[in-house]
């Protein structure tokens, strides 16, 4: 199904991944239209210069019904990535944008029986509880998140559901069990499963990319609590040391955002993906800490992390994505890491008052509960 000269709404288009769909579109000939309310905790310098003056830019609400129905007359296919992100402490908020405001567009195409040729919605890695892993005595298994009792007593590992044995990381397909760990998850499962499951019923196609740790040049410098890479940098920036949780060795499967939007276009044009949840990554596991001297070498700034015991419940393990699927549909992420980050680096270089702003979230998610520490022994009743 190619779509050349086709017009696309890409929600949350002022952001990462939906500005870099957007750049993408435009060069394959599409019109893009742009809608997003340049959430302050992002976008606290107003809307972005990257944003082309060839693109129709709305700013607004997803959620807000009259802004939604407006952005959608006249479109052909619907890049979905508005979504409030990271781990912050609003329950309602999540809710409240991420699955009323999935909810309400999909109703509005069907009441106004709106033309839209194809949904494309962007879910993430954050749907599974744990990675999958390997069990050495029952195979592939599927574990369930990681218990705060065994956290508080430091014990990182991913046992087996099975045996309780130690086990090692595995890719994980899109079989695996999804539920949510965290409010962010638990709505990001109820956007793929409201899109997937409304297209099944219209008869419009649906895709719900998953994507893995997405990075690249234009990541908020201002949001502390989104984008594990771009929090290492304006540490580092400001002569602090990054701070790891848990004990740094927890794996992650990293994407160029210049990759997640080529993903985006292969859904829209093909029907390879149709009405299905979809990895999309580099199908590679790195190490947090390894990130992090990643991170510290390219910049020559020579500061070692900071341990502090602390977790994060429902944050899992190991996640490497299994990308069989998408691959099969003519997929192959272009930007390896070490170049990712040199890019990236170039990027943030040029930007102006690269502040420390974790600091003070940190302690904002310690007071909501959000993160948790290590239980002294004295307080495991030793």
């Amino acid at each position: 199904m190619k779509m050349n000269g086709k017009h696309a709404l890409v929600t949350g288009g002022a952001g990462l991944i939906g500005s870099h769909v957007s750049d993408l579109l435009r060069r394959e000939g599409w019109r893009v239209r742009v809608l997003d309310n340049l959430e302050p905790q992002t976008h606290r310098n107003g809307k972005p210069s990257w944003i082309g003056s060839d693109v129709e830019f709305i700013e607004g609400d997803v959620a807000d019904r009259e802004t939604i129905a407006a952005a959608l007359k006249g479109i052909d296919v619907v890049f979905h990535q508005a979504a409030y992100g990271g781990y912050m402490p609003e329950i309602a908020k999540y809710v409240y944008v991420n699955s009323f405001g999935t909810a309400q567009m999909l109703e509005l195409i069907r009441e106004k029986n709106l033309p839209i040729k194809k949904v494309v919605v962007a879910s993430s890695q954050a749907v599974y509880s744990e990675g999958a892993a390997t069990c050495p005595e029952h195979g592939l298994v599927f574990p369930e998140v990681r218990p705060i009792t065994q956290l508080q007593l430091g014990d990182w590992n991913v046992h087996c559901p099975v045996c309780g044995a130690v086990t090692t990381p595995a890719p994980t397909p899109e079989r695996a069990p999804v539920g949510g760990e965290t409010v962010y998850g638990l709505t990001k499962v109820d956007q793929e499963k409201l899109v997937l499951l409304w297209g099944k019923q219209i008869g419009i196609p649906t895709v719900a990319l998953r994507y893995s740790c997405t990075y690249g040049p234009r990541q908020s410098i201002f949001n502390p609590y989104t984008g594990v890479i771009a929090i290492f940098c304006t540490r580092l920036l400001n002569d602090l040391p990054p701070v790891l949780y848990e004990d740094g060795e927890q794996t992650r499967d990293f994407s160029f955002v210049e990759d997640i939007a080529q993903a985006n276009l292969l859904a829209a044009e093909s029907d390879k993906l149709d009405g299905l949840p979809v990895n999309v990554g580099s199908g590679e596991g790195v190490s947090i800490r390894k990130i992090a001297e990643q991170i510290s070498d390219a910049l020559d700034i020579r500061i070692a992390p900071e341990v502090n015991s602390e977790f994060r419940p429902g944050e899992m393990r190991h996640l490497t994505s299994d990308t069989g699927r998408i691959r099969v549909a003519g997929y192959e992420p272009k930007v390896d890491l070490a170049t990712g980050i040199r890019r990236y680096l170039d990027w943030i270089r040029q930007q102006a008052d690269v502040r420390d702003y974790f600091s003070e979230a940190a302690n904002i998610l310690r007071s909501k509960g959000i993160v948790h520490r290590v239980k002294s022994r004295g307080e495991r009743g030793c």
